[in-house]
């Protein structure tokens, strides 16, 4: 499995990506694996504002289809536009390609509280 140690994790199994005031959000290369191949993503909260936690969209995989949540609040700013043709991005890139939203945070500090790689690793056994 792959934990890069310049994001921060959920239990949810989301990663985040600061930079700045802008958040990169995904989901994490465990959560990938333990989906299987994704086929459908549907994120349509674009320009919503959301609490920590909240759901932001789907990710529909041949085996089930999961809630993707917010790791923390803000805005909705950008949905990777590569994920409506091609979801397996998620799979194969999910820290990178794959990334699924980008968010302007209502408070930046907020992402301290998530979990280092270390931690998360942990988490997951």
């Amino acid at each position: 499995m792959n934990f890069p140690a310049d994001v921060r994790y959920t239990k949810d199994h989301e990663w985040i990506r600061l930079e700045g005031t802008t958040a990169t959000i995904g989901v994490t290369d465990f959560a990938q694996h333990e989906l299987g191949d994704i086929v459908y993503i549907d994120i349509n909260t674009t320009g919503k504002t959301l609490a920590a936690e909240e759901i932001f969209g789907t990710v529909e995989a041949v085996k089930t289809v999961s809630d993707l949540f917010l790791p923390v609040a803000g805005t909705i700013s950008e949905v990777n536009p590569l994920l409506e043709k091609q979801p397996e991005l998620v799979n194969t890139d999910p820290y990178g390609d794959g990334w699924m939203v980008k968010v302007t945070l209502t408070d930046p500090a907020s992402v301290d509280a998530l979990m280092t790689s270390e931690a998360y690793a942990a988490m997951v056994g």
